[in-house]
């Protein structure tokens, strides 16, 4: 397993490109400025996205914003940056895992 995308000690900001950075407003109504904000908020769970990890290291994350919703965000490093590919509410089973890693963390 590559933990490197899993090491965020390291970032310095987020990639964002043209393509990318209003999607996922149009789609679930989550601005990229709100979707950031999970990264500085604790408890934040990083796990490797194995099935779809084939050409670059992929992980998502469960956190939640600053207004506390819960979110399920997918992402690559790129050397120092932080490049989200999509993000969106948890659903049930998300948020009961993550649930379940605050009370025992």
């Amino acid at each position: 397993m590559d933990f490197d995308c899993l090491d965020i000690e390291s970032i310095v900001g987020f990639d964002w490109d043209e393509g990318n950075i209003y999607k996922n407003e149009k789609k679930h109504g989550i601005k990229w400025q709100v979707i950031e904000e999970v990264f500085f908020n604790e408890p934040l769970l990083l796990l490797e996205d194995v099935k779809h990890s084939s050409n670059e290291c992929r992980c998502f994350a469960l956190g939640k914003t600053d207004e506390d919703l819960k979110l399920f965000v997918v992402f690559t490093k790129r050397e120092n940056m932080l490049r989200v590919i999509s993000a969106r509410l948890m659903n049930k089973k998300e948020r009961g895992y993550y649930e379940n890693y605050k009370k025992n963390s």
